[in-house]
């Protein structure tokens, strides 16, 4: 894969598509959070079916700069899409690639699954694929208790992820506010039209009765399994890539 940077701090791997298309279709993936960068196969196998891959690193995180959850994570999304704008520059050998996206659609699980979810607000955003995503932090204390028994969740982080992510408790606790980076903050915003969501009952993560709810009230499309656990984005894409690839491509 190949590696820019954008607006100064966001390092992000790319591939351009395995056959050049007339117009320019863009996926860009959001990873969860804490994760190990790790869609590369999936980055790969989107551009064998003809699309720009983008896979950015939030601020504050691995090896983007900037301090992590400083800004919501979907404006670091958005300010890789104005960037594609612009001609861009392959790091290792400053090859020139042109992008001039037609279309941007945001593929994203968990955490990711709520930069996704936001950035559907963008009128440069198509379409939104949202997997097991956090649409309340509300959940966020019984969430954590499955996740680490440390009492203090940017301690444990910090000592499982090292410098992976820059992350205060000032800021971790912008999360506990309900409108900081929550898509529920949102609701009479969201075009369900732009959204389709993944999840399984047997979520231990992320409660599918939160995730349900947010349909009803939005209208999003919720595509609910019975068993499935914390369901992997890329697993997801390739079982229903058929699904995806038809509501991608409506008009």
């Amino acid at each position: 894969m190949f590696r820019t940077r954008f607006a100064k701090d966001i390092v992000t791997e790319f591939l351009p598509p395995a056959r050049p298309r007339k117009r320019s279709r863009v996926i860009i993936l959001c990873d969860g959070m804490p994760s190990i960068p790790r869609k590369q196969p999936l980055s790969d196998w989107l551009a064998k079916k003809g699309y720009w891959v983008f896979y950015p690193r939030y601020r504050g995180s691995w090896e983007s700069g900037g301090e992590f959850l400083k800004r919501s994570p979907h404006e670091d999304v958005l300010d890789v899409i104005e960037g594609l704008k612009k001609p861009i520059r392959e790091a290792a050998h400053s090859k020139i690639f042109n992008v001039q996206p037609h279309e941007v659609f945001v593929i994203g699980g968990s955490f990711g699954g709520a930069t996704a979810i936001l950035c559907s607000l963008d009128a440069r955003v198509k379409r939104v694929v949202a997997n097991c995503p956090v649409v309340d932090w509300s959940i966020l204390h019984s969430a954590l208790k499955v996740e680490t028994a440390n009492p203090s969740y940017v301690a444990y982080i910090r000592e499982a992820f090292g410098n992976g992510y820059r992350l205060s408790e000032k800021n971790w606790n912008k999360l506990h506010s309900g409108t900081f980076f929550n898509p529920v903050h949102h609701v009479r915003e969201i075009d369900p039209s732009k959204i389709i969501m993944y999840h399984a009952k047997d979520d231990p993560s992320v409660p599918w009765r939160a995730v349900d709810k947010f349909a009803r009230k939005t209208g999003v499309k919720l595509k609910l399994l019975a068993r499935g656990g914390h369901l992997k984005t890329e697993f997801v894409v390739q079982k229903y890539w058929a699904e995806i690839k038809r509501f991608f491509e409506r008009d």
